[in-house]
């Protein structure tokens, strides 16, 4: 079973670094709100982030297993936190956006690759938080003219 470290490093005042065990590292800070610094990655960026990565990992993965003639991917993630009685906070859900654009297959194909996806995403079912995917499908035909 694989395992993934992380190690996080303060750097003074309400900064951060983080080294992955791939290889990257990057600044990171709460978000402005919280004390924090803007235009770094913030842990709250990064839990979406998690979800938004691992989902489409795993759609691609659908895409070929299904045969999908995919042509195009891009995804938004959006998390909605919500406070608590007792003054803490947690995403209530996420919503992942998915704009699809693929050729030569149904909508229906596509909307089975994105079941499965959700499925298999280890970040998807390692969180308690709901996630709701909206897709946008677009097929394109073959052009027989």
């Amino acid at each position: 079973m694989p395992t993934y470290k992380t190690k996080v490093v303060w750097t003074g005042e309400h900064w951060g670094n983080l080294t992955c065990s791939n290889g990257p590292q990057m600044k990171f800070s709460a978000p402005p709100a919280l004390h924090g610094h803007p235009n770094v990655m913030t842990p709250e960026d990064a839990f979406v982030g998690a979800l938004n990565m691992c989902f489409q990992m795993m759609f691609l993965w659908t895409t070929e297993k299904y045969k999908i003639d995919l042509i195009s991917y891009e995804s938004e993630a959006e998390g909605f936190v919500e406070d608590l009685i007792d003054r803490t906070s947690i995403f209530s859900k996420i919503i992942l956006r998915p704009k699809i654009n693929a050729r030569n297959c149904n909508e229906k194909r596509v909307t089975k690759a994105l079941n499965s996806a959700l499925k298999y995403s280890l970040v998807a079912q390692s969180i308690k938080t709901k996630v709701i995917v909206e897709p946008q499908i677009i097929i394109e035909r073959k052009d027989y003219s």
